[in-house]
């Protein structure tokens, strides 16, 4: 990957704008400056700087769930996660002065390792705020990029707090995990690359699977597939009792999950769920599923063992919905994304052991 070096942008906020629209009203163009236009500028950007990763098949997982299977290696994508993607392309909408004090970003890790690669591509400063409990592979991917990162207690500290205050004192600017519509875009690339690779193929999805925290990754992937084929099924993977999306799509009310978060899936668990995003997936009628700890192990195994690929908790969720049979995929074309592949070892080992 090439560094980055001077590019025009804009100057963007030191904290995002809070979004003033009520979900459950959403039409066409209520989330100002996201859509296929931005989606595609931001496929511009990344260019040459992030991998476009694989769209793998396997017959034998198609013989296991009955359906035709396209799974998006996301896991083999810079920093082992989709992340880098949104991180690099809210960099680059940043002006130069911007860039030179720095950018902040608050992640249990995937985001965070994102931001710091991008940063290190961009030649500018970046501070990482991590829960003191993150994976620790997750935590050394970033100082290995080159961030420096200050962990907190995510039981008595808030991750929105910690990184207010380095803003203040170090005039830095944040880069949201995924309530931010160029974050959103560059998330988005995933789904349009997923297109292009799935026409490739001679194929049209007929439903699509993507995992879901904040709802960064499905707002962008869903608007990108759904333009590419209209008449796809969205749903989105989350964790059991900690479903916040589908409990936001459900009420057309950001809604949060219990704090702190439990469970294989920190990944997915964030404390709430986006505002923009969840207006972009309540306007796709997006349906919400869950999987436990359990079935995305299973899932783990499943991914190892027919698409030689290695796959986070959070990055399997929607696979274990599918191989849990969480909803009818017989006979159809299922488009799904493997998010990342940042495991510790020792919960790998558990998945292959079961």
């Amino acid at each position: 990957m090439s560094e980055i070096h001077d590019r025009p942008g804009e100057r963007g906020p030191r904290m995002p704008e809070p979004l003033e629209v009520n979900a459950a009203d959403v039409a066409d163009g209520i989330v100002p400056g996201f859509g296929m236009d931005a989606i595609r500028e931001a496929a511009r950007r990344l260019s040459g700087h992030v991998v476009r990763t694989p769209l793998l098949t396997s017959p034998m997982l198609d013989e296991l769930v009955g359906a035709r299977v396209l799974v998006k290696a996301e896991c083999l994508q810079l920093t082992g996660s989709f992340k880098v993607r949104g991180a690099l392309n809210a960099l680059l909408a940043l002006d130069q002065e911007a860039r030179r004090a720095g950018i902040v970003a608050y992640s249990a890790g995937n985001h965070g390792q994102g931001v710091a690669a991008a940063a290190r591509l961009a030649g500018c400063p970046a501070v990482i705020v991590m829960p003191h409990d993150a994976p620790r592979i997750k935590v050394d991917n970033c100082r290995w990029w080159g961030a420096e990162t200050v962990l907190y207690d995510p039981r008595t500290e808030d991750r929105e707090e910690v990184a207010r205050k380095i803003i203040q004192d170090r005039g830095m600017t944040l880069i949201p995990p995924f309530d931010d519509v160029r974050v959103m875009a560059g998330q988005g690339t995933v789904g349009l690359e997923m297109a292009e690779q799935a026409r490739e193929l001679g194929l049209t999805p007929d439903a699509v699977l993507v995992n879901c925290s904040g709802g960064g990754l499905a707002s962008g992937v869903i608007t990108a597939l759904h333009h590419a084929f209209p008449g796809m099924v969205n749903h989105i993977a989350e964790p059991a009792g900690f479903d916040k999306m589908a409990r936001s799509l459900a009420t057309g009310r950001v809604c949060a999950n219990p704090h702190p978060p439990g469970g294989l899936m920190d990944a997915i668990s964030g404390p709430a769920a986006g505002a923009r995003p969840l207006a972009v997936l309540r306007h796709h009628d997006v349906t919400g599923l869950t999987v436990t700890d359990e079935e995305v192990l299973a899932a783990m195994g499943t991914a190892h063992r027919l698409l030689k690929i290695v796959v986070e908790p959070g990055a399997a969720a929607s696979l274990a919905a599918l191989l849990s049979g969480k909803v009818d995929v017989r006979g159809r074309t299922m488009a799904l994304v493997a998010s990342g592949g940042n495991v510790d070892p020792a919960v790998y080992r558990r998945a292959l052991a079961d």
